[in-house]
């Protein structure tokens, strides 16, 4: 039964879900790194929200981890890349929150705009200010949009339907879709230039930390104001303190910032029409409620069934399509595993993989394919890898990863090649599933062979001349080994063959040195899936 840890507050539905299917749950929110660090090697899974920190630390103690869950967009807490490394799935929910956070920027524009935090301390305060609460109207304003993903599109809808003139800047975002939402799709500095109020909606990367920089800001047309729900660090925050000051911004919403909690003598804080908000983007019940919903959902389907949502650092695996890729991916994984056993440190650096589809195989979603062949190619030459992590070790490898769909009719209903290029030379291995679900060998190297993978198995390249096969089967049998199945296949009579056979137990040194002496022999390769 897979365990999954709750380190974070979630709601109690959530913990139900675990339970209802069959996944033993354990709540503990709360607990210092230490203490993390001490329990975590008991677990499969980690549900978070925003406070438990996913370090390289903890995750070299989470032996057992498979999937840490976030109930939330942002993943800054997790340490992707080691997790990557360790092969742990990392996986967000940035849809269960996407219509509050949205709410919340408008909300944060019309207090912007009308000054209502202010004007509600100062009518509380006994006070009676008309003449000094003076605001501005939304309708027909320029909005930029810095961002148009899931929430900034919400955003932009709302603000057409208030009559704004909506601008978007995000690389991302096609003329098709620009056109759906009714935005005018524009360049950064167009944006800053032509906006009467900017609202970011991108994550925080190295690309757009600090894009309204000082630079930035100056290049904004006077009297903008600025709102920002999305990520801290996106704004340099002293930057825009001295821009309020000198009246070029006339005001700022933050709901986020650098450092939070932000110190208590933040710039900002001591300036008029700037309004802040503790990250309340993502706080409404309903948004509390669906995260820890769908994070629980996801990440026991995940345990369940191997079905991927959501998932940052791998391809996403629908909980439907998981059980028919299964034996599509266990094909690939073994093909991998065939080409990186294959391919000796003496024939060169590994450059090249090209894995191609056809018939069936052609018609599937064929990112978790690829890195089920990577996983099986790379796993003989490093360790711990997997699926989530190969396509990575791939790229840190300098290896050239290719994918080439066939839409042509193929002599199997599915087959699947993989084909691995080094400095000295080109091999391929294909393969296809008999019955829908187990997986055969049907070419090397181009040469025909129809046969099963078995746990240990003996590759070996001969001559095809008489004498071979009784010499051979007779040193196994010296050996006392066993041969559970034989194959054998050659390119044309008396060129290249080859002979797979099927072993009860690994084959020994002793044994492969006896075998790699025998005439007519060319290589001999032991094989262990």
């Amino acid at each position: 039964m897979p365990k999954v840890l709750i380190s974070d507050k979630l709601s109690p539905a959530a913990v139900a879900i675990f339970r209802d299917r069959g996944i033993e749950v354990d709540v503990k929110p709360g607990l210092s790194p230490a203490d993390l660090r001490a329990i975590i090697g008991e677990y499969d899974g980690l549900a978070i929200r925003s406070a438990t920190k996913v370090t390289k630390e903890l995750l070299e103690a989470a032996t057992r981890l498979k999937v840490v869950g976030r109930a939330g967009i942002g993943v800054d807490n997790v340490d992707v890349k080691s997790a990557t490394a360790r092969g742990v799935v990392v996986m967000n929910t940035p849809h269960g929150n996407t219509i509050t956070t949205a709410e919340h920027a408008v909300a944060m524009m019309f207090a912007l705009a009308r000054q209502i935090p202010e004007a509600s301390a100062s009518t509380r305060a006994g006070k009676w200010e008309k003449n000094r609460f003076m605001g501005v109207e939304l309708t027909g304003k320029a909005l930029g949009l810095i961002g148009c993903g899931n929430i900034g599109s919400i955003v932009a809808e709302r603000a057409v339907g208030l009559k704004m003139r909506v601008l978007a800047y995000d690389p991302y975002l096609s003329e098709k879709r620009a056109l759906d939402l009714g935005v005018e799709k524009v360049e950064l500095d167009a944006l800053l230039a032509r906006a009467d109020l900017i609202t970011l909606h991108t994550p925080l990367t190295d690309a757009t930390r600090n894009i309204l920089s000082k630079e930035a800001l100056a290049k904004t047309r006077k009297g903008v104001r600025i709102v920002n729900c999305a990520r801290g660090g996106l704004i340099d925050e002293a930057a825009l303190a001295e821009a309020i000051r000198s009246g070029h911004v006339a005001g700022a919403a933050l709901d986020v910032f650098e450092a939070e909690p932000p110190p208590a003598d933040h710039p900002l804080f001591a300036l008029e029409n700037v309004v802040c908000t503790p990250h309340l983007g993502a706080a409404t019940a309903e948004a509390q409620e669906n995260v820890a919903l769908q994070v629980a959902e996801q990440i026991s389907d995940f345990l369940l069934s191997g079905a991927v949502a959501n998932a940052i650092n791998m391809p996403s695996v629908s909980a439907e399509d998981a059980p028919r890729l299964a034996p599509y991916m266990e094909l690939c994984r073994l093909l991998g595993g065939f080409a990186g056993q294959m391919t000796q440190a003496k024939e060169g650096v590994l450059r090249r993989v090209t894995i191609e589809y056809e018939g069936h195989a052609a018609a599937l979603n064929h990112r978790p394919l690829t890195a089920a062949a990577l996983a099986g190619l790379l796993g003989p030459m490093m360790e711990g890898v997997n699926m989530v992590n190969a396509p990575v070790a791939a790229r840190e490898r300098g290896i050239d990863v290719a994918e080439t769909v066939h839409e042509r009719d193929s002599e199997y209903q599915t087959l699947v090649r993989v084909t691995v290029e080094t400095d000295g030379l080109k091999r391929s291995v294909s393969g296809t599933l008999f019955a829908g679900s187990r997986p055969r060998l049907v070419e090397i190297k181009g040469i025909r062979v129809e046969a099963d993978f078995g746990a240990h198995m003996l590759y070996v390249t001969n001559q095809d001349k008489p004498g071979f096969i009784g010499r051979f089967g007779a040193t196994l049998a010296g050996a006392g080994i066993n041969i559970a199945t034989f194959h054998l296949g050659r390119a044309e009579q008396g060129g290249d063959a080859i002979c797979l056979v099927s072993v009860d137990e690994p084959v020994t040194e002793e044994v492969l040195a006896m075998v790699r002496t025998l005439p007519l022999v060319v290589q001999a390769t032991p094989l262990a899936f």
